[in-house]
């Protein structure tokens, strides 16, 4: 048959992706010694290779019959597409992202932004617009509810909306790891090598410290961050502690992560609750006043994750009630999340261990080194760490430090209370004592 000898010459002169997605889906109908009719999927691929493809079509068709051939393209009467891949245009990756759910609001947008997370957000920012300024990885060190996953999310969204060919692939490190023992499992390790080395231009991939004693797995990791860094791949990891601090990771695997900026994500300052909370708030439909979103801001530190569930406490609480939150229905719901509502702050745990130590405030955020003096305001440092969400730089700047000296007061505490009985039996004291 013609049209058999004009695939088989057409599969010789073009390449092989161009011809099984232009030339091999094309049906012959009819066919004389001067004329062929080509039945393509639908009327959009029939002027495409209309366009480039037919004048070559009808040059080998009069080659093979040696006589000059008329060839006529339409598209299917009965298309049936349930029966046929979808195509893809010449100029989309082969390998599609993989992507699995993103969080509709975990946007850069619906991000707020503070001293505690700047960076982190500045870093995701450029690299999901290609900018390489501040290089192409990025680590987000941060613990739970602090906004790591909507900083990834927004990367994937931005990427995504602003270039659909890119071949982004997002993951926890615990789907990396299951997806890389299937392979093993089935044999189709070079599947699982070629899809994330040479079909890959970003990598999102979170919760990395889920990784301790899984050596087989960051093996394969630390192949694939040499793969990708090499090549310019935009790569941004995420854990709960910093690369250094990871247990059980091994060196070679520890020392690639640490390769690129390295972003602290800390609890956010009271500033930036308070914007968190007004935008979870319009989010929900609910109307707070100044004073309830003050309160709401000094009692939920820490994980954000805590705030949204109080708004949503409250507009729950108000739609039965049909009433509107006050200072009593927010009280109630902060001590569902968090327990009895605490009003420690670094300045009142301050206030109350200088009238402890019979010494006056003034002296608490002097210069003075004096151990009457220092010891006091160490403890007090140590105590504001503990019963507070107050970042390092918050606490600092109660006592006119900065956070590097409230680590130090806090590491010489922790040490004399673990050699010395009496301070320990002392600060747990003065604990008891400021709880009650």
């Amino acid at each position: 048959m013609l049209w058999d000898n004009v695939r088989r010459e057409l599969k010789e002169s073009v390449s092989e992706t161009m011809f099984n997605l232009w030339i091999d889906p094309l049906i012959c109908s009819q066919t004389d010694d001067s004329t062929m009719t080509l039945i393509g999927p639908d009327r959009f691929f029939c002027a495409w290779v209309s366009e480039n493809y037919l004048d070559l079509i009808k040059k080998t068709a009069a080659a093979c019959s040696n006589s000059a051939v008329t060839v006529q393209l339409t598209a299917s009467p009965s298309p049936k597409p349930q029966a046929m891949e979808q195509l893809r245009l010449p100029t989309m990756p082969e390998i599609k992202q993989c992507v699995r759910s993103l969080h509709p609001r975990f946007t850069f947008d619906e991000f707020m932004v503070g001293e505690s997370n700047s960076l982190a957000q500045s870093a995701c920012q450029a690299i999901a617009k290609g900018d390489d300024s501040l290089g192409s990885y990025l680590y987000i060190n941060a613990g739970t509810g602090l906004g790591k996953s909507h900083l990834t999310h927004a990367v994937a969204h931005n990427v995504l909306s602003m270039s659909p060919g890119t071949r982004l692939h997002y993951l926890t490190a615990q789907q990396f790891s299951a997806e890389m023992v299937s392979g093993i499992k089935t044999n189709c390790m070079d599947t699982f090598k070629e899809k994330y080395h040479r079909h890959c231009d970003v990598l999102l991939l979170e919760d990395v410290h889920t990784l301790k004693g899984k050596n087989k797995t960051q093996e394969e990791l630390n192949e694939l961050l040499d793969v990708l860094l090499k090549a310019g791949k935009r790569i941004i990891l995420t854990g709960a502690n910093a690369p250094r601090d990871l247990a059980s990771i091994d060196s070679g695997f520890r020392s690639r992560m640490s390769a690129g900026l390295i972003a602290t994500i800390n609890p956010p300052d009271v500033a930036t609750r308070r914007r968190i909370i007004r935008r979870k708030s319009i989010n929900c439909n609910l109307r707070l006043e100044e004073d309830l979103v003050e309160y709401l801001a000094q009692q939920i530190r820490g994980d954000i994750r805590l705030v949204e569930s109080a708004i949503v406490g409250l507009k729950a609480k108000c739609t039965l009630t049909r009433s509107t939150p006050d200072l009593k229905m927010v009280r109630q719901i902060v001590e569902e999340i968090v327990g009895r509502a605490q009003d420690f702050t670094a300045e009142n745990i301050r206030d109350f261990m200088a009238a402890q130590f019979k010494i006056s405030v003034s002296d608490m955020i002097s210069r003075s080194r004096k151990k009457s003096i220092a010891f006091p305001r160490q403890v007090s440092m140590y105590l504001a760490r503990k019963y507070t969400n107050q970042g390092l730089a918050e606490i600092g700047s109660a006592f006119n430090r900065d956070h590097s000296t409230v680590l130090h007061s806090i590491k010489v505490i922790t040490e004399a209370m673990a050699r010395n009985g009496s301070v320990r039996g002392q600060v747990e004291l003065l604990a008891e004592k400021m709880n009650k």
